[in-house]
């Protein structure tokens, strides 16, 4: 797997932290130095952090398993969802449901219900209704695809979470601690990182900073499904080649079960000629 690049981390602004008056002193380890007022982030520190928390997420694809990513901020919505998307990962970028993961068998609901409607409308069940009553029920659809269409295939609990700024999604990262379900999440130097998991230091802000490294965790996560892609292919050729052989090896332990039971027949006739 591919080390992160600190050229790339300084070029797209992953270095800039929030104004000193602003900061969380939890966040001084990560803290290289303040400038104008500014603290910058050691992004020798977060290459190390990017990589870690790209292995993990890796080892969590490889064993078949969903992450969720969570970010509702305006600025980094479009990116989040490209990038999840482009791995079949689920996400949300509208409002946090709250109780989505403390109480996931109502939001469970909530898709079965956006199914339903599609169900129904598809069989012509609907054709019936009146304009006003259509209508309410499409706007209503909408509603449910805008809020959980992204989530639609999520059927259990997700094994993890990725956060891009922590403190405003800080209701996802409590549901998630209150389950046991590890974080990953971008911090900046106005957050706490003492509830993530897996702590990132970085800007949370700026598009190209959220985006950097996303590109190194989603492309981790893609090698991850493509070597259990491979393993359950070469365990799959296993079997079907251990099936040949035994079809092979019938009619030869068939051969020999016979020998065996017309080896004490050919004794018996052969005794009374001895006599």
């Amino acid at each position: 797997m591919a080390r992160t690049n600190f050229d790339q981390l300084l070029q797209a602004g992953c270095h800039f932290g929030h104004l000193k008056r602003k900061w969380n002193p939890a966040m001084a380890p990560y803290i290289y130095t303040e400038r104008n007022g500014i603290h910058i982030i050691d992004l020798h520190k977060t290459a190390a952090k990017i990589d870690e928390a790209a292995d993990a997420l890796k080892q969590i694809a490889k064993s078949g398993k969903k992450i969720l990513f969570v970010a509702t901020k305006k600025q980094t919505k479009e990116v989040i969802a490209e990038k999840a998307a482009s791995i079949n990962m689920p996400y949300v970028i509208e409002r946090w449901p709250g109780g989505m993961l403390t109480n996931f068998p109502t939001i469970r609901k909530a898709i079965k219900k956006m199914a339903n409607i599609d169900k129904l409308m598809a069989d012509g069940t609907y054709s019936n209704l009146s304009k006003r009553e259509l209508l309410q029920i499409t706007r209503q659809r909408a509603k449910l695809e805008k809020n959980l269409g992204s989530i639609s295939d999520l059927t259990r609990l997700p094994s993890a979470l990725f956060v891009v700024d922590v403190l405003k999604e800080n209701i996802a990262v409590r549901e998630a601690n209150r389950l046991g379900i590890p974080v990953f999440g971008i911090v900046d130097t106005n957050s706490d990182p003492n509830n993530i998991d897996f702590v990132i230091p970085a800007n949370d802000d700026a598009k190209d900073s959220v985006e950097v490294i996303l590109n190194a965790c989603c492309t981790a996560i893609a090698e991850g499904i493509e070597e259990r892609k491979a393993e359950k292919a070469d365990e799959k050729a296993a079997e079907a080649q251990a099936e040949s052989d035994g079809e092979e090896a019938k009619p030869k332990r068939a051969a020999r079960k016979a020998r065996k039971e017309e080896a004490p027949k050919a004794e018996a006739e052969e005794a009374p000629a001895a006599e």
